[in-house]
């Protein structure tokens, strides 16, 4: 846990940093008009080999996204709608092709604008995986999650902070539902005697930081942080830490670099890390 502390404090010092260079007024906003933007891409490496004398093995790795954000005005309220989706699969050599990414947040926030330094809000988020994930270390593989199995679903009320260009952050109070259907070891109180639930429900405090920093000319950094911690167990905090470093190479043609951190005892009691470096084929669709 000490490690993911560390890099916490390390990545919100660079945020911190980054924004008050990019420091700016906001605009005012349009209102009564709705702004959607969707952004699909598909990531790949690959490796082809034939006759090649110094060993290895054919590869391929692709990985399938979608970002789309949505954002309605009124005079003294605004709405907030932001999807993302990854789904990837692997093959090396003769394998099968296995999951390399399985992923589906969507978020939703609606704010008041109160005319104070921070706003009141209310949010929901929804969390889970797109297909079946399996755990490749055990042979054969075993199915250790799917849709909505579990599925996480979280209502949050509190304030939201967005006075600084690219940058926005909200703290408040949560309620947290875990679903499940086979995989109950995700929603099962342990301390119970009972047969495992499949239903869990927590309540604590939830924090959300998103930033969105130019680099340079073609290059974006973007991230978000998402801290949850329980009142009966407020010592312990579930960590979820997107990064997405992007270059951009030409109007379709990107480099991308994701580095993604994730520690919720539920899922499992070491620190989840998860790195991607890949050329990326990027389309707005609006």
């Amino acid at each position: 846990m000490e490690e993911v502390k560390t890099m916490l404090r390390k990545t919100l010092l660079f945020l911190m940093i980054a924004v008050s260079v990019t420091l700016a007024q906001t605009a005012e906003p349009e209102l009564h008009i709705w702004k959607h933007s969707m952004v699909t891409g598909l990531n790949i490496s690959q490796i082809s080999l034939n006759n090649w004398a110094k060993g290895g093995q054919n590869s391929l790795n692709w990985t399938l996204t979608l970002d789309y954000s949505g954002k309605y005005n009124w005079e003294k309220w605004k709405f907030k709608n932001d999807l993302k989706a990854a789904y990837g699969r692997s093959k090396l050599g003769e394998d099968e092709y296995r999951t390399n990414d399985n992923e589906l947040y969507n978020e939703s926030v609606l704010s008041m604008l109160a005319g104070w330094n921070v706003d009141p809000y209310i949010s929901n988020t929804i969390r889970t995986q797109i297909s079946t994930g399996f755990d490749y270390k055990a042979s054969p593989a075993v199915e250790i999650a799917d849709f909505f199995d579990p599925g996480y679903v979280t209502q949050s009320i509190g304030f939201t902070y967005d006075q600084l260009h690219g940058f926005t952050t909200r703290l408040g109070v949560a309620f947290q539902e875990t679903f499940t259907n086979v995989h109950r070891n995700y929603s099962d109180d342990p301390e119970t005697l009972t047969e495992a639930e499949a239903f869990k429900f927590e309540t604590g405090l939830e924090s959300v930081t998103d930033g969105e920093v130019t680099l340079d000319e073609n290059i974006i950094y973007k991230s978000k942080l998402r801290l949850f911690t329980r009142f009966e167990n407020i010592d312990v905090w579930d960590v979820y830490f997107d990064n997405l470093f992007s270059a951009k190479v030409n109007s379709w043609l990107n480099v991308n670099l994701t580095i993604q951190l994730i520690y919720e005892k539920s899922q499992s009691p070491k620190t989840q890390l998860k790195q991607a470096l890949q050329l990326g084929l990027r389309y707005t669709l609006i």
